[in-house]
């Protein structure tokens, strides 16, 4: 009777032990259990954070927004002490004004130059006009003297007022080149206005951009996160003053190696989230990270070892959400998941993606 007994336990506690086994293999997915679908919990809801920063230093004087708050893009997150700005604007556009007024005494200094060009060469053409009538006289007188007809005192007169007639052409044609002269310095000196000028209207750009740069604002839609700037606290450039996360939001799945055979951008993903009460989420492969996570790491580990042991490395999958499901307005980046890709779907799940 004990034998009989015995017998029986035995078999209960082989077939638990098998039970066990196949329990065990079931769960892990392997074989004689190992089916079409690739499952990973190690993945994420991902987004873009953005960390809030200003550009430039100073107090703040405005924190309109509160944490974990809805914006839009434009709006106002912080406002930093804007009167220095202002006021570096103001005197930007008076030296704009300086410079302008300059350009504008060169117009006028160029147009009177051209002017004194004009008299100048007038009062050439009037000493060539008594340099000729000179000539004529001193040849007459000359000519005159040789026949007797004329006195030594004419022709010294004559003559003297030749030399005079001459040496006025050229001081007028002196005059005339120096009046040139003077246009074509007011010329190079206007190239110069003219930069300043440039310059100044640039320096009143910034000093816009500097004023503008004082309010800090949403660059996009989203929510907040916490924000970490307080009225009256001064901020550097680079100070982080809170962060905000779009609404476009994606899965990361980190699957083995072992698990990727078969798997193409494109097919059907199914995922649940663990916050949301493992509510069921569908989405596409998007694409393959170009490298394994451990190459990303910064810390590499060295295989090149005495003692190695093989272990199956993860490479990111990311993973586009449909559109339009229930809750999908609850995702936000770092919730986990849990991710499942049937390769059974093949070249199919490629071509209904393409056709949706």
């Amino acid at each position: 009777m004990k034998s009989v007994f015995r017998t029986i336990a035995t078999f209960v506690a082989v077939a638990i032990g098998i039970c066990g086994v196949l329990v065990v293999l079931y769960v892990w997915n392997l074989p004689p259990f190992r089916g079409s679908v690739e499952t990973t919990n190690d993945a994420y809801i991902r987004g873009q954070v953005t960390l809030l920063s200003p550009q430039l230093a100073g107090y703040l004087v405005q924190v309109p927004v509160q944490d974990y708050q809805r914006v839009k893009t434009g709006d106002l997150i912080v406002q930093i002490d804007d009167r220095i700005y202002k006021q570096k604007l103001e005197q930007a556009k008076a030296t704009q004004a300086t410079a302008e007024a300059s350009l504008d005494n060169s117009e006028q200094s160029r147009k009177s130059a051209e002017a004194k060009i004009g008299s100048a060469k007038a009062a050439t053409e009037s000493a060539n006009a008594a340099f000729n009538a000179a000539k004529t006289t001193f040849e007459r007188t000359s000519a005159l003297l040789k026949n007797n007809v004329s006195t030594q005192s004419e022709f010294e007169k004559d003559r003297a007022a030749f030399d005079q007639a001459q040496a006025a052409v050229h001081q007028a044609q002196a005059a005339e080149l120096v009046a040139e002269q003077d246009l074509n310095t007011i010329i190079v000196s206007r190239r110069s206005l003219e930069a300043t000028v440039e310059s100044a209207k640039a320096a009143v750009e910034l000093a816009e951009i500097d004023l503008q740069n004082t309010r800090v604002t949403a660059p996009k839609d989203g929510t907040l996160g916490e924000v970490t700037g307080r009225v009256g606290q001064y901020v550097s450039i680079g100070t982080q003053i809170g962060s905000l996360v779009p609404d476009n939001v994606w899965v990361v799945a980190n699957f083995k190696e072992t698990q990727l055979d078969g798997m193409t951008a494109g097919q059907k993903v199914t995922f649940t989230v663990d916050a949301l009460g493992h509510q069921r989420f569908t989405g596409r492969i998007e694409r393959f990270a170009p490298a394994t996570g451990s190459e990303f790491s910064v810390i590499k580990s060295d295989n090149a070892t005495g003692n190695f042991t093989k272990v199956a490395q993860r490479i990111p999958v990311r993973i586009a959400i449909d559109p339009q499901q229930k809750l999908i307005d609850k995702l936000v980046p770092g919730m986990s998941v849990v991710a499942s890709v049937d390769l059974a779907q093949g070249d199919a799940g490629l071509a209904n993606a393409k056709t949706n």
